[in-house]
């Protein structure tokens, strides 16, 4: 019968080697760092900070655990090798087997090192003391910050757990397995230095761009970092990051099907009618952003272009609501994104009466 010590390495070596070899089945079964001491590292969302200093120490004792653990399931798989006697195996055997238990013994003085003086040692600590300076008197003051910048709800976020590309209000963070990269938005300028064009799916029509951007900090504490993310999503972090953004000469970005229709839409509008205010009539801000005027009216114009032709579009009555991007939006999200082709010529209901129109109905107010 297989005694307990037995079993207990068996599942030791298994669920160690789960920690860094993670293909999608065991993701998929929860098996992660994050999942199995989810219960000892808390919310994510209530404390960022302190949940990734949990995270980072528990990641590197079970990652130093591996070759050990490795040799200790060689030890029940080989057992002709007779590797649970030290004095009898061979050097090579047991050069590894003190590496290994070397490896796992220093991490465990370094996480010890880390948490002297309240975990002031730790990487993310030192990341954070590079930014103590006034509104922050210390770098617990700058963690609160992160936290609460983290927590809210329109903060850009993309990216595997491994290397999450995170932008709040005021930082931007990336999040690696054992750190993590932040910058003061206000002290940063970032660079697209690099794209790259990867077939992710082979039934996807086109390949995917990833983009590289480099974030430089004005702040000589602060080391400059690489982030990554899908050209898709260029567009959002742009919206979010308050930084400049520079791109090398040699570095396309591709714009997506919906920009690239923005792009077209904007341009038929500007050769369609325009329509004119009443007198006292005043526009008003776009109930889609309430950032820019409601600068579009619908008008039915489409058959008026020839006697005999009929057309779907109907007359809207609604007074202009809608500014030009938001309206392109809404025209693009209500398509078959399957078929592109036929966006153009297509019609859709009006976000505010339903009635359908077409692009030949949008008119700018002037």
């Amino acid at each position: 019968m297989e005694s307990p010590e037995l079993s207990f390495t068996l599942a030791y070596v298994v669920l160690s080697l789960c920690f860094v070899f993670t293909p999608n089945e065991f993701r998929s079964a929860g098996l992660t760092v994050q999942n199995l001491f989810s219960s000892w590292l808390g919310s994510e969302d209530v404390g960022f900070i302190q949940y990734h200093v949990r995270r980072t120490r528990i990641t590197v004792l079970v990652h130093s655990a591996l070759p050990l653990g490795y040799y200790m399931g060689m030890c029940i798989a080989a057992p002709e090798k007779n590797l649970g006697y030290i004095h009898q195996v061979t050097d090579g055997w047991r050069a590894f087997f003190l590496f290994a238990l070397c490896l796992h013994l220093f991490s465990w003085m370094l996480v010890i090192y880390w948490s002297r003086s309240h975990w002031r040692n730790h990487p993310i600590s030192r990341s954070l003391q590079a930014h103590v300076y006034p509104p922050h008197s210390n770098w617990g003051s700058v963690a609160a910050s992160v936290n609460d910048e983290f927590r809210r709800i329109d903060k850009f976020a993309t990216g595997v757990p491994g290397a999450r590309v995170i932008v709040t209000d005021s930082w931007v963070l990336k999040v690696t397995t054992y750190h993590v990269y932040m910058a003061l938005q206000s002290d940063c300028h970032v660079t697209v230095t690099e794209s790259r064009q990867h077939q992710l799916n082979p039934d996807s029509p086109s390949p995917a761009q990833i983009l590289t951007l480099r974030v430089n900090s004005i702040n000589p504490a602060v080391r400059p970092f690489d982030i990554r993310l899908n050209s898709t999503d260029y567009a959002e972090l742009r919206g979010k990051l308050h930084a400049p953004i520079r791109s090398s000469a040699n570095v396309v970005i591709h714009q997506t099907i919906s920009e690239l229709f923005l792009e077209t839409f904007r341009a038929q509008v500007e050769l369609n009618e325009t329509y004119t205010l009443s007198s006292g009539q005043e526009l008003e801000s776009c109930i889609g952003c309430m950032q820019n005027l409601a600068n579009t009216k619908l008008v039915r114009l489409c058959h008026t272009e020839g006697a005999d032709n009929e057309s779907d579009c109907q007359q809207c009555f609604c007074r202009p609501m809608w500014c030009l991007s938001c309206l392109g939006r809404w025209f693009a999200s209500r398509q078959d994104q399957q078929k592109p082709e036929t966006w153009l010529s297509s019609r859709v209901p009006c976000p505010t009466c339903r009635a359908k129109f077409c692009i030949l109905d949008i008119c700018m107010v002037r």
